[in-house]
Order: structure tokens, then C-alpha cells, then sequence
């Protein structure tokens, strides 16, 4: 039996996380899913009341997958996993954590036995990730009870707040803010800001899965899908998804999608109020302090990556899984045309053009040969679109919540983005 390539989004919002689309519905994340490319999506908020209700009445279990397909669209491909993300808030010596997990569940009968336990904490109905008065390893334990096929994984690990490792809120490893329900913890979320090569250089986390997913507040497909997980495998199931990552199985986990870590807003260190932007050396001579107000920089992924790290750049473990750095279609189409909207019509124009001819936006961006894409596109887009995939663009770091910029093919082009937004200052300017 040939395997099936599954490229998996696992951890999403629904409309009821705050700032989110309040599009974020079953029929429009099946609808733009299926244009990504994306054939297994989690359902996001498990653990709000309204959206449980709102799953329950528009997913249908898909037989002996603990899997699930949109009702009103039965031909859509689209499967979805139960998932959801909470925020734990605690103190340890004093210092407040305040750490970010999502959690697999394998139907919507166990989220509702861990909602059961969760509600204990919190109110679940205030938001779609809730906030918990409970600590890491609380959660965990409560999770697991509840079912030994549950799953939590630390998410978007280095994000400076509300992350494991955060340089605001976080540790210094994964024992030390587990403890005893470390041995549940099986893969880590890499989140946009960091890819599998930063977090290679800890030799501590070599026996985690790296997973990554977009965490997206929005369902268009420069959202949706940014980041992703690529699988092979014989039969797709909930239990098989979840037994890959344990196992940090190779055969079955391919790859992971990535965005270029420096295009996600904490980066490099850096205060945008100031427009400031350094490189973790930079930083370091000043001392983590805004070079023109002197107030504190908010320290780049990058820097804290530096700080734990016990192997120098470029290190690959044995038996690593795999990676392919990418970017949404509609931001590099954007980039070409020099306009400021991914949304906008001719956009638009181009990106369905693409995906018509090709099917999803992942083929384009992974398989699509230059030359069948230039038949029916600008050449230059179709140019554009290989060199992302083969690593040939430049990206100006992001920092402090601004967006990392892309440039493709020259100097002009990385001027004119500089020119539509406030410049980033390096050191270079304060010598």
C-alpha cells in the first residue's frame, strides 16, 4: 500500500481567541485549507464552551481515525484533530511563568472530560485560549488523567512572554518547568521565530520531536499553514499522528514547513518604538538597552537561543527530522508587485492563477517547475518562487512584534520596503 503525503497545521485559533477573524469558522478554514494544501487541520479552543458546541454540531467523526470532517462540505479532504492551546500562569521563587501548551485530544467526548478539569482553574468562556492559575506540571497531570492518548506539547517554545524558554517568563529547560510531568512531554513547538537549527545547538532537547504549526489568528493563506508538518503514512489517524511524535519516527515525519525564523516579529533584539534592531552581539554591547532611549530591549529569540546553547551554529544531531524553509505564496507575489496588502486583487489575481493550474499552494511552493509556473504567470513571480525555495532571498530580521521583511532579487526592492515602513536602526547607526 503506497503512503499518503499529509501536511498537518496543529495548533490554530477560532473566533473565539481575542484578535481573531471572526471568520475563523469550520466552512472557512476547511475552505482555505483545501487551497493551502493543508490536509490535517486541529479545530484550535477546544476548551471554550461555544466552540466545543459549534464542533460538535459541524464536525463528523471520520470511522476509526478519531478524525473528523466538516458536515455541511463532505467532499472536502480537509480532516480535523481535536486540539486547543491554554496559557498557565504561576509563580517559582517568586517570578512569574507564564507558559503557553497545546493540548491533542482524540474526540470531542475526552475535551469535554478535560474541560471538566480545566474549568477549575479558570473560566474557559472568557477566551478561546484561556488563561489557567495552575502550573505546568498541574496541567499536565490533569491532561493525562483524563486520557493516556492526550497529548501536550509546549507551544512556540521561544516567544519572549508565554513561552518555555522566553527570555520575559520562561526557564532554562524543560525539567525545570515540567518537573516530574516532564515524562509526558514528548515534542516541543518551534513557533515562527526559531526554526529546527536554533533549537539543535541544545543538546538537551535532542530527544524532542520539533513540531511546527502557524498558531493562526486568521484563516487566509498567508496565515493558515505558514508553518506546517509534512508526514507519510499508511493510514491517517489520530493515534498514528500522535505515535509518530513520541517516537520522533523519521519515516513517518518527513519534514517540517518553516518561515526564515528572522521573518517572525521577535527575531533579533530590538525596540519598536525606537526602530531599533540588533543582532544579539549588537545588543550585547549595549548592554540590552535601547541605544537612542535608553529604556530595555525586548531580547530577540536569537540572543536567548545564544545564551542556552551548548553547540555552535550550524550542528545537525543524528537522526534529525528534517526541515524546508518557505513563505506564504501571497507575501512573496506582494513582495514582486510592490504592493502593501497580501489581499489585494491583483494579488489575488495571480495567486489563483497559480493555485488553478497546480491545484494548492503547497505544490506551487514545493514542486511547481519555474517554467510551467511561467507559462502562466509573470516569469518573475515563477523566478521569485523557486528562490524562496531554494533559499536565494534575503530577509531583514524582525524584532519587538514587527514582522522580519522579504527581499528577492536586489537592493532597489529592499529599499522600497524600507521606504513604506519606519526604518530599522542597526548599531551601525549610534558608531
Amino acid at each position: 500500500m503506497s503512503q499518503i503525503r499529509v501536511i498537518a497545521d496543529l495548533h490554530i485559533h477560532s473566533r473565539f481567541s481575542r484578535a481573531t477573524s471572526q471568520k475563523m469558522n469550520i466552512t472557512e478554514i476547511s475552505r482555505f485549507a483545501r487551497v493551502k494544501g493543508l490536509k490535517l487541520v486541529g479545530t484550535g479552543d477546544f476548551t471554550h464552551p461555544k466552540w466545543h458546541s459549534e464542533l460538535t454540531e459541524e464536525l463528523v467523526g471520520v470511522s476509526d481515525t478519531s478524525l473528523y470532517r466538516s458536515a455541511k462540505h463532505p467532499e472536502s479532504p480537509v480532516r480535523y484533530m481535536i486540539t486547543g492551546e491554554v496559557s498557565t500562569i504561576f509563580n517559582v521563587d517568586g517570578k512569574s511563568k507564564k507558559i503557553h501548551h497545546v493540548i491533542f485530544t482524540p474526540n470531542l467526548e475526552t475535551a469535554l472530560q478535560v474541560n471538566d478539569r480545566l474549568k477549575r482553574y479558570g473560566n474557559l468562556s472568557v477566551d478561546g485560549r484561556p488563561f489557567l492559575d495552575m502550573t505546568a506540571p498541574q496541567l499536565v497531570e490533569e491532561v493525562m488523567q483524563v486520557s493516556d492518548e492526550n497529548m501536550v506539547i509546549p507551544a512556540h517554545v521561544w516567544t519572549p512572554w508565554f513561552s518555555i524558554f522566553g527570555a520575559f517568563s520562561g526557564f532554562d529547560s524543560v525539567e525545570e518547568c515540567y518537573q516530574d510531568m516532564t515524562r509526558h512531554i514528548h515534542a516541543l513547538e518551534t513557533g515562527l521565530s526559531s526554526d529546527p537549527p536554533m533549537n539543535w545547538r541544545l543538546s538537551a532537547l535532542d530527544k524532542y520531536t520539533l513540531v511546527s504549526n502557524s498558531d493562526c489568528h486568521s484563516h487566509w493563506p498567508w496565515r493558515i499553514g505558514r508553518e506546517a508538518n509534512v508526514f507519510e503514512m499508511d493510514h491517517l489517524t489520530y493515534i498514528e499522528v500522535i505515535d509518530t511524535l513520541r517516537k520522533k519516527d523519521p519515516k513517518r515525519f518527513k519534514f517540517t514547513i518553516e518561515t526564515n525564523p528572522a521573518y517572525g516579529k521577535y527575531h533579533w533584539t530590538g525596540h519598536r518604538n525606537c526602530n531599533i534592531s540588533l543582532s544579539p552581539q549588537e545588543a550585547t554591547k549595549y548592554g540590552n538597552h535601547c541605544p537612542t532611549c535608553g529604556r530595555r530591549l525586548t531580547k530577540g529569540v536569537e540572543q536567548r537561543v545564544e545564551e542556552l546553547a551548548d553547540r555552535p551554529v550550524d550542528f545537525k544531531p543524528e537522526n534529525a527530522i528534517g526541515y524546508k524553509r518557505l513563505l506564504p505564496l501571497s507575501e512573496i507575489i506582494t513582495a514582486l508587485l510592490g504592493v502593501s496588502y497580501q489581499g489585494a486583487q491583483k494579488v489575488w489575481s495571480v495567486y489563483n492563477s497559480l493555485v488553478a493550474k497546480f491545484g494548492d499552494e503547497y505544490t506551487v511552493l514545493m514542486d511547481a517547475r519555474m517554467e510551467e509556473m511561467a507559462q502562466v504567470v509573470d516569469p518573475r513571480i515563477a523566478e521569485a518562487i523557486v528562490r524562496v525555495r531554494e533559499e536565494k532571498v534575503k530577509v531583514i530580521p524582525g524584532y519587538d512584534g514587527v514582522y522580519g521583511q522579504l527581499a528577492i532579487f536586489e537592493e532597489k526592492q529592499e529599499k522600497d520596503m524600507r521606504q513604506r515602513k519606519p526604518s530599522q536602526k542597526s548599531i551601525s547607526d549610534f558608531v
